[in-house]
């Protein structure tokens, strides 16, 4: 049997529910290392360095593209976001688990680079209009800002049969029992 650990990367268009998946994931899975992204987007009011992102400027950011020191990376909504190699690596070199809160493309990047050990999960909204409507009551984005996300929703819908489990949202903790029904298969613990 081997010793490295899996990757599962959980994906959706913003406001389809994977924050909230991972965050149930991750309290019930201690064993399982969360993938901090870097970006260069501001912090948000609740967020912790380190905990939820590592916060950098462009200009570092655009440093350690140049040094390939990301296994995926992307800008979008005028930001970069990319996934540190070491941290992956060094993770799964030691056995460990590692979960991915990503975009599709950096989803789908991962099970590129590691093919045999990643699970691709998608959590579906159970329509666009409800997606929608999800993104508007979180008030988190200016009419601008929330645009560009619906803009973006449309192309990451169109990759999820490319990804290994899809699970419609239309009940958070219905999802949340499949997810980890098939979290506890991928780590043997079924």
């Amino acid at each position: 049997m081997e010793n490295k650990g899996k990757i599962i990367a959980i994906s959706s268009p913003s406001g389809g529910g994977k924050t909230s998946v991972v965050k149930q994931v991750l309290k019930n899975f201690p064993e399982i290392v969360f993938s901090v992204s870097v970006t260069t987007r501001p912090k948000r009011k609740n967020e912790v360095e380190g905990v939820d992102y590592f916060f950098v400027d462009d200009k570092e950011f655009e440093r350690r593209i140049k040094n390939n020191e990301f296994i995926e990376w992307e800008r979008f909504y005028d930001y970069y976001y990319g996934t540190l190699k070491s941290f992956v690596d060094n993770n799964i070199a030691e056995g460990k688990s590692v979960l991915f809160e990503v975009d599709v493309k950096g989803a789908l990047s991962l099970k590129k680079i590691y093919p045999d050990n990643s699970c691709l999960i998608y959590i579906d909204p159970p329509s666009f209009e409800e997606l929608i409507k999800r993104l508007k009551n979180r008030k988190t984005e200016n009419e601008e800002d929330l645009q560009k996300r619906i803009d973006r929703a449309k192309m990451e819908l169109s990759y999820k049969t490319q990804f290994d489990y899809i699970f419609t949202n239309d009940e958070l903790s219905k999802v949340y029992k499949s997810v980890e029904s098939l979290i506890k298969k991928i780590l043997n613990k079924e």
